[in-house]
Parts: C-alpha cells; structure tokens; sequence
C-alpha cells in the first residue's frame, strides 16, 4: 500500500467512517440540551475566569502560560489540516459513489457541494468529517480562556462568535444543512493558515508586515457570503436544498458576526491611520510655515 493510499483509506475508507451516523443515542455531544448546557458553561467559567484575575491579580497586566498558546495554535493547526483533508478525500469519494444516481435529476458535484437533494441525512463519509469539525469548536473557545489569562481581558465578541461556531455546526448535523462540506472545507483550510502562522509567531519568530490573521477573517466571511448566495440560487433553482431552515438561521447568525467582524476590522484600520494622517498634516502645516518664510 502507497502512502497516500494509506491516508485515503484512513481518511475516507475506513469502516468507522463510512458508516458514521449522527444519533443522539450514539454520537456524543449531539442532543439539544448538551448544546445549551455547554455553551452556557462556556460562557460562565470564561465570566468567572475574569471576574477571579481581576479580584486576586489586581495589579498584574498578565499571566505567564508558558508554551500553552503554542500548543492549543499547533493542534488547532493539525486538527484543522486532517479535518480538511478528511472532507475533501470523502466528497471525491462520495462524488464518486453516487455520481450515477446524479445523471437521473442532473445535479453536478458542485451543486451537491453546495446544495443537498431533499432527503438527504447525516450517514456516511462526510457527515463523520462534520462530526469531528463539530468537536473540535470546543477546543477552539478554548482560546478564550488563554486571551483571559495573558491579557485579563474578555472579549464579548470572541465569546459570542465562538458559540456561534459551536451552534451552527451542531445545526449542520441536525438538519442536514447544505453547503456544510464547503463551509467546512473552506473555515479548516483558513484555520489551518491562521492556527499554523499563530504557532509560527508563538515561538518568537518573525510575523508578517501586516494583520494576517485579521486579512484571512475576512477572506472567510468573504468567501462564506459567496457560497450562502449559491445555495439560494440552488434552492429556487432546483428542487429545493435540504435544511433549508437551519441555513437560514445559520445566515442570520453569520450576518450578525460579520457586521460585528468589519465594525472590529473598520476600527482597527482607523486606529492605524489616524496617527498617519495626523504626522502627514503635521508634515504639510510645517511646509507651509517654511514657504511662508
């Protein structure tokens, strides 16, 4: 066995992935009142967290965590890559199974990327992959808690935005959302980037000259916006999406970060360019006293 057949069956073909299925009496973390539960401790022990550091270290800026911003960015980093790794070999391998059952209603593989036939539930190959983006939002809020402990500050917008990501792909399995597998495909290949660039300048070494992590957000949100528009158009085109309410709701939800993500991104650009233009009307004031002269 080559090794990329190696991956490939570990990633698409094993019998633990083809034969996933989303039950709450079998896949951990899927009922409702496990969402809400963990999502309300979420934010509680990230309020308490904050509330206890500025109650006992008054007077300290920040905490030392040692390697623990490098660890949580490295494994974010490998768990993102084999998450999309894992979906884009499973999609290939599940175009290829069903691509005869397609010719009959005349749906390409990019529509089905895009948009489920009606019907469709949460078995197989790339429904595991979804699975496992599920879990791994917890270890993403988990980033939260080291923001608190290095700079003692919380971040409402990090703390919504977070259970968020965690509520939308618990929706993504509950109702057989469409346009999951891109959107999982495309969050996993920016985190991979960002988390692999964070675990970069974690260990001391040169960033780039300008908001990396910042630009890829907004590539994402960008990128997102697209795809929610295709499967509009899908959904009237065609016969119709499956979990067409859950990605509604999932539209709302990711309207509302988006407007809270560019006012954050609008800010922080003019807090660069008003020192600018401040020294750039200094500048001109002092040539126009020297001509005066």
């Amino acid at each position: 066995m080559t090794p990329f057949a190696g991956l490939r069956y570990y990633l698409s073909e094993h019998p633990s992935i083809v034969g996933f299925r989303w039950s709450h009496s079998q896949s951990w973390g899927s009922t409702w009142s496990f969402l809400f539960t963990s999502i309300g401790l979420y934010l509680s022990a990230a309020s308490l967290l904050h509330a206890l550091l500025l109650l006992v270290f008054r007077h300290r800026r920040s905490l030392p965590v040692g390697p623990l911003p490098a660890a949580h960015s490295l494994c974010m980093a490998l768990l993102s890559a084999t998450i999309f790794a894992g979906t884009a070999l499973s999609a290939a391998a599940e175009i290829r199974d069903t691509r005869w059952l397609w010719r009959r209603s005349r749906t390409t593989p990019f529509q089905w990327l895009l948009c489920f036939p009606l019907g469709t539930r949460a078995s197989g190959r790339v429904f595991f992959w979804s699975y496992a983006f599920y879990l791994t939002r917890f270890l993403h809020a988990g980033r939260s808690f080291i923001t608190i402990l290095r700079h003692r500050r919380i971040s409402v917008f990090k703390l919504c935005s977070h259970s968020a990501s965690i509520i939308v792909s618990f929706l993504w399995l509950e109702f057989t959302q469409s346009f999951q597998l891109i959107g999982i495909m495309l969050t996993t290949l920016i985190y991979t980037a960002v988390y692999g660039y964070r675990f970069w300048t974690a260990l001391g070494l040169r960033g780039a000259c300008f908001p990396f992590v910042v630009n890829c957000q907004m590539l994402l949100l960008g990128c997102n916006l697209v795809c929610h528009c295709g499967v509009l158009l899908l959904h009237f085109v065609t016969s119709g999406c499956n979990g067409i309410g859950a990605w509604l709701f999932n539209s709302v939800l990711n309207g509302a970060i988006m407007l809270l993500f560019l006012n954050f991104y609008l800010k922080m650009h003019y807090r660069k360019l008003k020192p600018a233009a401040g020294r750039l009307a200094a500048e001109m004031s002092a040539i126009v006293k020297d001509k005066d002269m």
